[in-house]
């Protein structure tokens, strides 16, 4: 049997087993060792455990698990509420204001949790509500939230491109720096579709005679300036090469620990223990998927797939852009099925000699693979985004949400042809800060 015969047999099974719902770690690791066992004989089984082990004893990883507390500890306080009432005050004479307020809310918002649910919870609780109580219809105030939560992805610092990291050896370093541009372009495009929409229903202005002085303005921002100037001292340890991300995130972990407690008093031992509880359930979860995706990969490069996959597509000397324009429709399917962290683990060590022997930069590619990401979190059926809105507004229909959700779909869209057409958006910083 040929190696690209193979590769078919072996996503068809992965498919196959994910969709009855197995958990993604267990349903790699199956298929890994039962396609190791059946072609290479129960020997190849022996390095099973050197190479989970081997691929987790990576210090980088390190770096995941304190991120992920950290933005447990943002999303326990009432930093997110803070930070759209902060909004909202300062853009009230803004057309479109509230949109455009939660749309702002969600990028600084997803820069200090990475999450994009918990984005989505923690500002659409507040947000959603308050939208249509001032007259914004439905479909705009919850497809706003959903799309402006899948920023949590992309704006540093990201779990998504930490994996991507690892998984194509590429520094996470460049890879946020690179994501900073993007996520700006893609808030900035969210924005515009929303205060063209409010425009054409009418709902520009709500409230207009409400008038805020500025110290209604300003009272929030000592709440909030702690967290953004711990956000800003991560990246800047990173880029200035003054701490390893592993050493950054621990540090930033802490330090939002500590101003949840001071700041927003959640200092009850039960509330601590939630945040330790909630990042140490991801962390483990994410760190298996890891575990038995190395090992997944393991086993496509013994049977030759991922080598005769990178081989065939070299030799249908296509142009690069179809090659590209079928990696994105590829991504772009599986992210209607599966989570980013399993898409990412499962498929870099096949697409890497993919793209580097079409010549795109690995940095890049990063960037698109990561908006094609944000596009499965509120694609149906399993886009997680939308579930989440579901849950907060239980009275719109999961209809109502994907429709005002698809316009910014096409804006994730436009912003990936933007980034073929001028890839210096995402390397630029990158080369200009690192070199």
């Amino acid at each position: 049997m040929s190696p690209l015969v193979i590769g078919l047999l072996i996503f068809a099974v992965t498919t196959a087993l994910l969709a009855t719902g197995m958990p993604i770690a267990f349903g790699l690791g199956a298929v890994a060792l039962a396609f190791m066992f059946i072609f290479d004989g129960w020997n190849s089984v022996h390095f099973v455990p050197e190479t989970v082990f081997a691929g987790l004893s990576d210090f980088t990883l390190v770096s995941l698990p304190m991120f992920i507390i950290m933005g447990a500890a943002v999303a326990s306080s009432r930093a997110g509420s803070d930070l759209y009432e902060a909004l909202a005050r300062w853009l009230h004479r803004v057309p479109g204001s509230l949109v455009i307020s939660n749309i702002g809310a969600c990028a600084l918002f997803s820069a200090l949790t990475g999450s994009s649910p918990a984005t989505c919870a923690a500002i659409g609780k507040m947000g959603i509500p308050e939208m249509r109580k001032r007259g914004y219809d439905a479909d705009l105030a919850t497809g706003a939230i959903a799309a402006g939560g899948t920023l949590g992805i992309l704006i540093p610092p990201s779990i998504t491109m930490i994996l991507y990291g690892i998984a194509s050896e590429t520094s996470i370093g460049r890879l946020f720096l690179a994501g900073i541009i993007p996520g700006l372009l893609l808030t900035v495009l969210f924005m515009a579709w929303a205060l063209f929409l409010s425009w054409k229903r009418g709902t520009v202005l709500v409230d207009k005679d409400r008038i805020y002085s500025m110290k209604e303005k300003l009272e929030l921002l000592p709440r909030l300036l702690p967290f953004i100037a711990v956000i800003v001292g991560v990246i800047y340890a990173l880029y200035g090469g003054i701490a390893t991300p592993s050493e950054a995130a621990g540090v930033g972990a802490a330090l939002c620990l500590v101003m949840v407690v001071v700041i927003y008093r959640v200092w009850r031992p039960a509330d601590l223990w939630a945040i330790l509880r909630d990042g140490l359930r991801e962390s483990g979860m994410l760190l298996m998927i890891i575990g038995t995706s190395i090992l997944f990969g393991y086993m496509m490069s013994s049977l030759q797939v991922t080598q005769s996959v990178a081989t065939a597509i070299a030799e249908w000397q296509v142009n690069k852009w179809l090659v590209l324009a079928a990696i994105n429709l590829m991504l772009l399917v599986a992210g209607c099925f599966l989570p980013p962290a399993a898409i990412i683990l499962m498929t870099t060590p096949i697409l890497m000699p993919v793209i580097i022997g079409a010549g795109f930069d690995p940095i890049w590619f990063g960037v698109v693979l990561t908006i094609n990401m944000e596009l499965g979190l509120i694609t149906p059926p399993v886009g997680l985004n939308l579930f989440v809105i579901n849950g907060i507004t239980p009275d719109v229909s999961l209809p109502t949400i994907l429709k005002g959700a698809f316009p910014f779909m096409m804006c994730m869209v436009l912003s990936i042809l933007i980034l073929c057409v001028f890839p210096e958006l995402a390397t630029w910083l990158p080369k200009y800060l690192m070199g």
